[in-house]
């Protein structure tokens, strides 16, 4: 088992002490101590349009800077919208080689169509369910732009004359391809092409193991991969709050306003199947008592408490078959210094019984793939 985080810039109005300049400054310096904490990877997604939901709009940007600020921790992003009406398939490839010289070969490229009516409809897209085909078809053609010198194209949602698309990634032949997982086919189809897959823990872990296994038996058939390789993994996004201090652990997590952020999550992700308890609710999530954190620690559901309890919760992600766990810490109004010490805990008493391996999981199987 991996480990990462989840940035998002959330910036919550009923926290005015939180703006975009400081949150954006929160999430560098929790991805400079989650780097020295030995934490892999983190992810930055994208989003248009969502208020107080996710303002990072211009991940490549973000990610650049975050490329020189670390050393280790693969950039991930989580995701770049490849689909044409909001960026251009030549585009993405450019900034993708450019991040991965940038970060010396760390950058981790994940994709998506965007999760929100409100974003797809922003850039003038009616239809959503046309986004899937638009997938479909530039993913490809980001691979033959970084193979080819002489590429040209001509498609249903974009086409191109002969040019040579550059730079050329620095990773041999390019860095680890991952898809969004919105919806619970798409799980299928990411093993099918070969590539990671990046989902929440919205489920629940049953449900979440059922997918995770239909990814897992098929991938294993996979014979003609839409990448250089096949990348066999699966990030699951979680939240943590682990301190040495079980009961102030617990204070932080009922206090950081994780329901808030759930019910804008479902007030604009309206792509994502919902589930009858959020209709159940009117898409108002209460916020998490201290008998209800007592609870989600029972039942293993989240990796709040102590070390000891947060290694229960982290086993039974493992167990269901998830390979990385990923934390979206500052998708609530959770201080930054509970957030550096969290991840300081986690990686000095947690992270070192599930990772012993000092390689990246898709750098190995790159590696191995290909015999560099």
């Amino acid at each position: 088992m991996e480990f990462g985080l989840f940035n998002s810039l959330y910036v919550p109005k009923n926290h005015p002490g939180i703006t975009e300049a400081s949150r954006l400054r929160d999430e560098i310096e929790l991805v400079k101590a989650a780097d020295r904490a030995g934490f892999k990877y983190t992810w930055a997604t994208e989003h248009h349009f969502l208020d107080e939901y996710s303002h990072l709009s211009a991940n490549e940007a973000f990610l650049g800077y975050l490329a020189a600020a670390t050393e280790r921790i693969h950039v991930g992003s989580g995701i770049f919208n490849i689909t044409p009406p909001v960026s251009h398939p030549a585009r993405v490839a450019e900034k993708v080689a450019v991040l991965d010289h940038l970060s010396g070969g760390r950058f981790e490229f994940g994709v998506g169509r965007g999760s929100s009516t409100t974003e797809t409809k922003g850039f003038g897209i009616e239809d959503s369910d046309l986004t899937r085909e638009m997938v479909d078809e530039t993913l490809p053609q980001i691979v033959r732009m970084w193979k080819e010198t002489d590429y040209s194209y001509d498609g249903r949602f974009f086409s191109m004359p002969r040019r040579n698309v550059l730079p050329k990634p620095l990773t041999d032949p390019h860095p680890p391809l991952w898809v969004a997982a919105g919806s619970p086919g798409t799980f299928k189809k990411a093993a099918e092409m070969g590539i990671g897959v990046l989902c929440f823990a919205q489920a629940s872990m049953d449900d979440l193991g059922k997918l995770i296994a239909i990814y897992k038996e098929e991938i294993e058939r996979c014979e003609n991969p839409v990448g250089g390789y096949i990348n066999n993994n699966v990030m699951v996004t979680s939240q943590l709050m682990c301190l040495e201090d079980g009961q102030r652990a617990r204070e932080v997590a009922a206090t950081m306003g994780s329901g808030y952020h759930q019910s804008l999550l479902w007030k604009y992700l309206d792509t994502f199947p919902r589930p009858q308890w959020v209709n159940d609710l009117g898409g108002t999530i209460p916020e998490m008592d201290r008998a209800t954190i007592d609870a989600v620690i029972e039942a293993k559901a989240m990796c709040i408490g102590t070390p000891d309890e947060v290694c229960e919760a982290v086993a039974a992600v493992q167990a269901i078959g998830a390979d990385q766990l990923v934390f979206g810490m500052l998708s609530t109004a959770m201080p930054i210094e509970a957030a550096i010490e969290s991840v300081q805990t986690f990686g000095r008493e947690v992270l070192p019984r599930f990772d012993t391996d000092p390689v990246h999981s898709t750098t190995r199987q790159r590696e191995a793939q290909l015999g560099s």
